[in-house]
């Protein structure tokens, strides 16, 4: 099979690529033949994050917008499957400037989906967040529960997958989508929380804890939430969304507390800092629509925690050019 895979230069989408490249979802249907990683190279996206798959001969790169209809239909034509995970996702960046999130993450999603519908594209997989939800004080959500987001961010999520529905509803289109709890694991981009965390106390510099810390997340592990989405890809149903849960739930100062004692330091390398603008109280997510495929996390969050924090120890040449250009792009 032929995969297009749009926005596979980032965090989780290069583990995708990386892992479907391996064999890892030979079982569930996905022999690879081809791989197009289609994408824009925005700050978060990295070609060193797919070195190690470049020289495939099965492995094609394509740098491109998902807004570009005229680049998709030159590209799309004979690949079997189109996986989704172009977008912009740092909520902060989406409070300073939500209309990059609009354009990339709404009329992105619209373009490339109508392109699948044009060359008759067999099965598109839209990758989602669980912040489209909104906040949920007690229970957990189900894929039936209303989309009520909250941030620039999730809005922008949430109208590409009325879109995503839409066109399997108006037009037939074969696609499901997915809806992940919060991801961490190697390659992600420094201003997410763990790796920031990480790397700022490998540099002694303290780490900045939102508000009050309660506001609650559920942690997954990069590699289980893909495994997740090549379940979904491989035998979800048109037209339906798949939550994809870690299983653990952790508020942002229990988080805080666990990284602290990885990297042996205490509590007086934390710094309080104002809390975000409509920021989300708690996120929780019944993934037991996914877990009826036959999905399930295999990573404890204390093992990937200690994996993670390892490979930021060892891959500073990696993490530290990206943060010097993100320091330098603030002082601007």
């Amino acid at each position: 099979m032929r995969y297009l895979i749009t926005g596979a230069a980032g965090f989780i989408g290069s583990h995708f690529v990386r892992e479907l490249m391996a064999g890892s979802y030979d079982s569930l249907g996905h022999e690879c033949t081809g791989v197009t990683v289609f994408d824009k190279l925005t700050y978060a996206g990295n070609k060193a994050n797919l070195a190690s798959v470049a020289d495939d001969p099965r492995y094609t790169f394509v740098h491109g917008d998902i807004c570009d209809g005229d680049l998709l239909d030159q590209v799309l034509p004979g690949h079997d499957v189109v996986i989704n995970f172009a977008a912009e996702t740092h909520v902060d960046r989406s409070i300073h400037g939500p209309q990059d999130f609009i354009v990339t993450n709404v009329v992105g999603t619209q373009t490339l989906i109508d392109a699948c519908l044009r060359h008759q594209i067999p099965r598109t997989v839209h990758i989602g967040t669980d912040e489209v939800y909104g906040s949920i004080d007690v229970g957990s959500w189900t894929e039936d529960e209303p989309l009520l987001p909250n941030s620039p961010y999730s809005a922008a999520k949430a109208a590409a997958e009325m879109l995503v529905r839409a066109y399997n509803v108006t037009y037939g289109l074969n696609v499901s989508s997915t809806r992940c709890s919060n991801n961490y694991g190697p390659y992600q981009f420094p201003e997410k929380v763990i790796p920031l965390f990480v790397t700022n106390l490998i540099d002694g510099a303290k780490v900045p804890l939102y508000g009050d810390g309660l506001n609650v997340r559920d942690w997954l592990h990069v590699d289980d939430h893909c495994r997740g989405i090549a379940i979904v890809c491989s035998s979800g149903a048109p037209g339906q969304s798949y939550n994809i849960g870690g299983g653990l739930e952790l508020s942002n100062k229990e988080l805080t507390e666990r990284v602290l004692e990885s990297m042996g330091v205490d509590w007086s390398m934390v710094q309080p800092v104002e809390d975000r603008k409509g920021h989300d109280r708690r996120y929780s997510v019944n993934d037991g629509r996914i877990r009826a495929l036959g999905y399930e996390p295999l990573h404890s969050f204390d093992e990937g925690l200690a994996e993670t924090v390892q490979w930021y120890r060892d891959n500073e040449d990696w993490w530290r050019p990206l943060k010097e250009r993100a320091a330098i792009e603030k002082t601007r």
